[in-house]
C-alpha cells in the first residue's frame, strides 16, 4: 500500500486525477471502477478539465460503479446515475452504453445483484478502482460487520449512513434505506485501487483502517491485503498517522 500525502482537497484531486489520467493513457480501453460522493468531484472536475484541453480521450473507456440506490428512479437527481451524468459523463467522450451502474429499479434484489456482477465480468473486470472512505470504515455501501467474500449485493444502510445522507433529501423519510453495491470480494479483484480521503473528520478511520487490524469490522482494512493500493489523503486526513507519507 502507497500513501500520499496532499496539502489539501485540491492538492488530493489532483494527484488522484493524475492516476486515473495515467490509467486511461496506458490503456485507453480500460475499465474504470467508479465512486460518488463529495470526495471524488475535485478529481472528476480536474479530468473533465483535461479532456476539454485535448490531454484525455475517454471514446474506449468502460465504467462500472460501486453502487447505486434501491428504489431511486435515474431521473432523481440523488441517484448515483444522475450524480455520474452531472458530474463526470455529460463533459466528456465517453461512450454512456458503455457506463454502467447497478439498476436501482430493479425490485427483485436477487436479480439486480445477479445482472451487475454478470456486467463486470462481460467487461474483464476493473482495471482501477476509486473508492471513497466512510466515517465507519465503509467501502461501497459494505457497512462494518458484512463478509469479506460477498459479491454485489443489497443492504440495509445503517443509521449513521442514512443521517449522513439526509442532506441531500426533502426529508428523512425520503432518504433510502437500502442499496446495491459492490462487495468486498468484487472490490479485491480489481486489480489497482485508489483511495480518495479528505478532511480531518476522517483521521480516526484512516488510522484505524490503514494501520489497524484487518477486520470485517472496518471494512476498508480489507484493503491492507491488496498488492496495489494507493492511498491519496490530505493533511488533515493523516493527522493522526506517521509524519511522512511513505509504502506501508
Amino acid at each position: 500500500m502507497k500513501i500520499y500525502r496532499a496539502k489539501d482537497y485540491n492538492d488530493m484531486s489532483r494527484k488522484a486525477a493524475n492516476i486515473i489520467s495515467a490509467q486511461v493513457i496506458m490503456k485507453p480501453g480500460c475499465v474504470l471502477g467508479l465512486a460518488t460522493g463529495s470526495t471524488p468531484i475535485g478529481a472528476y472536475r480536474q479530468l473533465v478539465e483535461w479532456y476539454k484541453k485535448g490531454d484525455l480521450d475517454f471514446s474506449e473507456v468502460t465504467t462500472v460503479n460501486l453502487d447505486e440506490y434501491r428504489g431511486l428512479t435515474r431521473e432523481n437527481d440523488q441517484s448515483y446515475y444522475y450524480f455520474m451524468n452531472e458530474n463526470l459523463f455529460d463533459h466528456i467522450n465517453i461512450d454512456k452504453s458503455r457506463t454502467f451502474l447497478p439498476d436501482g429499479m430493479e425490485a427483485d434484489s436477487d436479480k439486480a445483484c445477479r445482472d451487475y456482477n454478470e456486467i463486470i465480468q462481460s467487461v474483464g473486470g476493473v482495471d482501477l478502482q476509486l473508492l471513497g472512505l466512510g466515517h465507519n470504515g465503509h467501502i461501497g455501501f459494505n457497512e462494518p460487520g458484512i463478509a469479506f467474500e460477498t459479491e454485489t449485493h443489497c443492504v440495509n444502510l445503517t443509521e449513521r449512513t442514512i443521517k449522513a445522507n439526509m442532506r441531500f433529501f426533502p426529508a428523512e423519510k425520503d432518504v433510502p434505506r437500502q442499496a446495491y453495491t459492490m462487495g468486498i470480494k468484487t472490490i479485491m479483484s480489481a486489480k489497482k485501487i485508489l483511495v480518495v480521503v479528505s478532511g480531518e473528520d476522517k483521521a480516526d478511520i484512516v488510522k484505524e483502517a490503514f494501520f489497524g487490524p484487518v477486520t470485517p469490522a472496518v471494512p476498508a482494512s480489507i484493503l491492507q491485503l491488496h498488492n496495489d493500493v494507493i492511498v491519496v489523503a490530505d493533511e488533515a486526513a493523516l493527522a493522526k498517522c506517521s509524519d511522512t507519507a511513505d509504502d506501508k
